[in-house]
């Protein structure tokens, strides 16, 4: 098993290293690969971005524990995300390369050519704050993994993570973490393959499994048992909620960042088709390892959720395969850690200081920073995996998507409107999620709504122009 681990590791390491050789040495390389990215790497890569340790640890452990009723998260957040795709990814890259900013914030700030400075500062801190929030929870995924198959402490696989990470970001920048989300993706996929069809044969066949499932009070209901209206009416705003958490990956600078370096705006539908389709296959096969996971594991009061997929797969499978499922779960846990971490460098050396840094030890050494500080939140964190991807999550879209979709639109909201929602949305989605209300309702909602009024508002009352042509 640690064979099988340590050669999937090894070969996304040297896939990382080797991408430096493609590198033009410059800035805009490090940062969006000189937006030269082509279409499937685009796709490939933010699947593997997107679908992170969240997915491997966090979703299967939620429907472990919440059972059937789990899948209109799948169905809302996919449904959310593909939305949002059709107007604003094509739109996005157009706004980059008219910028010519390097960064999410950038871009963000600088649309119409405005330069609006301040709100630069604004969105880059909040970035900075969430994306490494976001960046400690792919750590701490793939530290327990670690911990689960092959006993070792906690901080030794965060440490590990971190230092691959570091290893070949420092390499290549963003060229080598697209290479390297592009291979895990495959990888990614193939490891929930195997356990999902591995755990229905073990388990006595599809026929065994679905009676057995049955067999649980409540747990294949199709409704939650926790909505906040009952009936259909709940049910609806249970899937409109979590289609808002995919239509929050616009706000998500770690995977926007991939359709910003895509080589030509006019290739945008193939990168999406890609994506989606490797998406889709990837989420429904980890709801469905989810739920055999509660076959296996029935003591549901004893046990931690969030390590079902490596404790089944410690336990049903050959160590070679073991170790693939592990390589899988690890390698999700990076590819987003990789694409954390290079977005909040972009920001430090670009929207803060980006006068000051411009050689390419300079902007290594940032991503090294941001390395070692999300490291040190993953050592000391608490919380679940799960919780601390959705408050990142939900922090980052409340606060940008409103913003990214009137600029989409074609409007031109103020530097001033702008920062209200930034910060409108921003501590919506906070107080929403203080006051518990977010066990009902996802706060995403609230946060982008929130946002949305805010700026049109501010059209509405003439401080922002009419929409362009």
């Amino acid at each position: 098993m640690l064979i099988s681990f340590l050669f999937f590791l090894g070969i996304f390491t040297l896939i990382g290293i080797l991408s430096a050789k493609q590198s033009k040495g410059t800035k805009k390389d490090y940062y969006l690969a000189s937006s030269d990215v082509k279409p499937w790497l685009v796709g490939l890569s933010a699947v593997a971005t997107n679908n992170s340790g969240y997915m491997f640890i966090g979703v299967i452990g939620y429907t472990y524990a919440t059972g059937l009723p789990s899948i209109w998260l799948m169905i809302g957040w996919i449904l959310g995300d593909f939305l949002a795709s059709l107007f604003i990814h094509k739109r996005l890259r157009i706004a980059t390369e008219n910028s010519h900013e390097l960064s999410y914030a950038g871009v963000l700030s600088n649309w119409y050519g405005q330069d609006f400075r301040y709100l630069k500062i604004i969105i880059g801190l909040i970035s900075i704050v969430f994306l490494c929030t976001y960046a400690s929870a792919q750590l701490l995924a793939g530290s327990k993994a670690l911990h689960v198959l092959f006993g070792w402490p906690f901080w030794m696989g965060a440490v590990m993570g971190a230092v691959l990470v570091s290893v070949y970001c420092f390499a290549g920048g963003i060229r080598a973490s697209i290479w390297t989300d592009a291979a895990q993706s495959i990888v990614m996929i193939v490891a929930m393959a195997v356990m999902l069809f591995s755990s229905v044969h073990e388990m006595g066949g599809l026929s065994s499994v679905l009676k057995q499932l049955n067999d649980i009070e409540g747990y294949m209901n199709w409704f939650p048992s926790e909505l906040l209206i009952p009936g259909f009416s709940g049910l609806f705003l249970f899937v409109v909620a979590w289609l808002f958490a995919g239509l929050s990956v616009i706000g998500q600078p770690h995977i926007m960042v991939r359709f910003m370096s895509l080589d030509e705006s006019s290739k945008i539908r193939q990168a999406k088709t890609y994506y989606y389709l490797w998406f889709t296959a990837f989420y429904a096969m980890a709801t469905a390892v989810g739920l055999l996971s509660r076959l296996y594991f029935n003591d549901v009061s004893s046990f931690d959720a969030e390590l079902a997929l490596p404790t089944m797969a410690k336990s049903m499978l050959s160590p070679m395969l073991a170790g693939l499922i592990l390589a899988g779960i690890f390698a999700a846990t990076m590819s987003t850690a990789d694409s954390l971490v290079l977005s909040c460098s972009a920001t430090l050396s670009n929207d803060f200081v980006s006068k000051k840094i411009s050689h390419p030890w300079q902007y290594k050494v940032s991503t090294l920073l941001v390395t070692a500080f999300s490291l040190l939140l993953a050592l000391n964190s608490s919380d679940s995996v799960f919780n601390l991807v959705i408050l990142a999550w939900s922090g980052l879209a409340s606060a940008f998507a409103p913003l990214l979709i009137f600029l989409a639109l074609g409007n031109k909201p103020s530097q001033a409107f702008s920062i209200f929602a930034v910060l409108g949305g921003f501590m919506m989605a906070l107080c929403w999620r203080q006051l518990g209300f977010h066990a009902h309702v996802y706060e995403g909602l609230p946060g982008i709504i929130f946002g949305l009024s805010i700026l049109y508002c501010g059209k509405l009352f003439g401080v922002s122009t009419q929409p362009t042509e």
